[in-house]
């Protein structure tokens, strides 16, 4: 490999991106993926079937030139549709603004599209069925460390075999890891005491079902909007795909009443389905079948107090994986792409230098979304059903359209201003939030509220947005138990 080279573990949306936009800048790049070319067939595993893109993950896409081609695979959603017991619905807007919207895109299809850009751009060379073992402490380089002439605990390698195991091999730094949440090479840095990481599982699961299109091959559903069925512990939503159906994500207890633990019988999930979700139910075809055959999937939080160890670095789900309430896991890594291509940029060969900047930049931003999609789990499965809460954000986007420099909803920040630093976003939200609760305390309605010293206020007690907007940095906390 030549002195401007870099291999990459891991050929997800994550990987892919960053092959392609390394690769742009002159790299030579290796990409390394456990799977099959995923173009070749339906992915393995139990990772969600569609994400949700936003204005983050946009821009990275810009960035790599890879926008237009994947404009046709998107279904822009508008704002929340929720859906009440007694079958009402009420939509609540995202933003205010046409722009400000969010996209249902196929994890698989994206997943495709960045794959084969990596293939023809620029030379990647890409080699599937490779499995990261760990790193090369304390790891056994095999009979056949084809790739590597030393010792690969002594410069820091990443072990790799062929997943029939008949080959174990050694790729030496620079190493990128984009081997996901449950990442291997993260593992083996843990184990060799150069990362400390916490893992944080939700006692809450998911399970995905499909609503089918109609008898007319259309829409059964508004395909404008990400529906929600919110009932307070737990939620069922439902994102819409091009072919004229959506998928449908339960999200709920693993134990306890309501749980997964009890819906181990057909006639326990139609009762259940009939009981919470009556409106949507009769909708799905083999509701009870599939859900017993679905695969059960698993929410967690990653934070490590280090992303990179000399020239290997974490990145994407593999430094700070996280759950999906706030739709920002895909756009949080292809922003970690980007900042990284930057620094690269001014540094394109002092890779521990830019390995270490690229954390001092970015931990604390992925602390702060991880805490936010917590967060946004309790708004989205019970919040949004309070009336203070419609009138909270009906307020917000009065002082929004008044005082733009001041004041900008939490949710749009994170959503639609990429140039608004996470850590900015939960820091200024939560000031913003502060005044939305003694300004809406005594208030049932936007009538109610004397606009005039809301204004007055919201000048007094929040700073204008554009220091933050131009790179300034809230400090975060950086102990263990946040990263």
């Amino acid at each position: 490999m030549s002195a401007g080279g870099i291999n990459i573990v891991g050929a997800g949306l994550c990987g892919s991106l960053l092959a392609v936009i390394l690769a742009r800048r002159g790299y030579g790049v290796t990409l390394f993926e456990r799977g099959g070319d995923p173009r070749l067939g339906q992915p393995a595993g139990r990772r969600s079937i569609n994400l949700a893109l936003a204005a983050r993950g946009m821009r990275a896409l810009e960035h790599a030139d890879l926008m237009a081609r994947v404009e046709p695979l998107l279904m822009p959603m508008r704002g929340r549709m929720i859906h009440a017991e007694d079958g009402g619905r009420e939509l609540q807007p995202y933003g205010q603004r046409e722009r400000e919207c969010i996209y249902s895109v196929s994890r698989a299809e994206l997943n495709r599209l960045l794959v084969d850009a990596a293939e023809h751009s620029h030379g990647v060379e890409l080699r599937f069925r490779q499995e990261a073992v760990g790193t090369g402490a304390g790891v056994d380089p095999g009979p056949d460390p084809a790739e590597s002439d030393a010792n690969p605990a002594a410069d820091g390698g990443v072990i790799l075999q062929d997943l029939d195991r008949s080959t174990r091999y050694a790729i030496h730094p620079p190493v990128v890891a984009a081997d996901g949440a449950g990442s291997a090479v993260r593992r083996g840095l843990e184990a060799s005491g150069r990362l400390h990481v916490t893992e944080s599982l939700l006692p809450h699961g998911y399970k995905e079902l499909t609503l089918p299109p109609g008898q007319d091959g259309g829409f059964q559903l508004d395909p404008g909007a990400l529906h929600i069925w919110p009932r307070g512990g737990f939620m069922l939503i439902a994102l819409p795909n091009p072919g004229g159906d959506f998928t449908l994500t339960l999200f709920l207890a693993n134990d306890g009443t309501p749980g997964f633990a009890e819906l181990e019988s057909k006639p326990a999930v139609e009762a259940f389905f009939g009981q919470y979700f009556a409106d949507v139910a009769p909708m799905i075809p083999n509701l009870a079948d599939s859900f017993m055959t679905n695969p059960l999937g698993v929410l967690g939080t990653v934070r490590c107090r280090r992303w990179h160890s000399d020239e290997i670095l974490l990145i994407g789900d593999a430094a700070h994986a996280i759950v999906p309430f706030h739709g920002q896991g895909m756009n949080a890594a292809f922003e970690d792409c980007v900042l990284l291509d930057s620094i690269l940029e001014e540094a394109p060969h002092d890779w521990e230098a830019a390995f270490a900047r690229f954390e001092a930049e970015q931990l604390p931003n992925a602390n702060a979304i991880a805490d936010m999609a917590l967060e946004n789990y309790v708004e989205m499965r019970d919040t949004v059903r309070d009336p203070k809460f419609v009138l909270q954000k009906q307020l917000a986007f009065e002082l929004e359209r008044r005082l733009p420099d001041r004041f900008i909803p939490r949710y749009s920040m994170v959503m639609f201003h990429p140039e608004i630093p996470y850590a900015v976003a939960r820091h200024h939200g939560a000031a913003q939030r502060a005044l939305l609760d003694d300004l809406t305390q005594n208030a049932e309605k936007l009538e109610d509220i004397d606009l005039d010293s809301a204004i007055r206020l919201t000048r007094e007690r929040l700073p204008r947005l554009e220091p933050a907007i131009a790179g300034d940095r809230y400090e975060a906390d950086r102990s263990p138990d946040r990263g």
